[in-house]
């Protein structure tokens, strides 16, 4: 019975990685890789309506899907978001320094290098970086019809110190 199950499991993978193996085949020679120096972009300064203090946007990518952004987002010490909400969700890594994050009603978070966010469709949050520290996140939305995110009323001093 165990001979028959690995036989069968190893048959399963071997087909599986053939299947891939001629999808990417495939993709290869349809596409090719597209290499983007970051240093060839310019970061965007985040716009006082939305952010308290200084955070600046490094926007990756949307080439092929406009629906798909992806960002670094620096906040210098103190920085922070506004309350706001994104119709699909949010994913964010951290990959510099310490941050905090809230969601609406809860409690206030620490966050550093290498934690993984994920933010539920429209949940009512914010993020930014630690009143000592700076911190960097690459952020990944998407778009429902033109619009990945909702701002709202800007964090006040007092939720920001909770």
């Amino acid at each position: 019975m165990k001979l028959w199950l690995v036989t069968l499991t190893s048959i399963t993978i071997a087909t599986s990685v053939n299947s891939y193996a001629e999808l990417v085949n495939k993709n290869i020679t349809e596409q090719q890789q597209i290499i983007t120096n970051l240093k060839s972009q310019s970061a965007i300064k985040g716009s006082e309506q939305y952010f308290t203090g200084n955070a600046y946007i490094d926007p990756l990518f949307n080439l092929d899907n406009p629906s798909r952004s992806v960002a670094y987002v620096t906040f210098e010490a103190n920085a922070r978001s506004a309350w706001h909400t994104h119709p699909k969700g949010q994913l964010l890594v951290v990959t510099a320094g310490k941050g905090l994050t809230q969601q609406w009603g809860g409690t206030v978070h620490e966050i550093k290098q290498g934690d993984v966010i994920w933010c539920p469709p429209n949940i009512k949050h914010w993020h930014g970086a630690t009143p000592n520290s700076s911190m960097t996140h690459l952020s990944v939305v998407e778009d429902i019809n033109g619009n990945n995110v909702k701002w709202m009323e800007k964090v006040t001093d007092e939720q920001y110190k909770k």
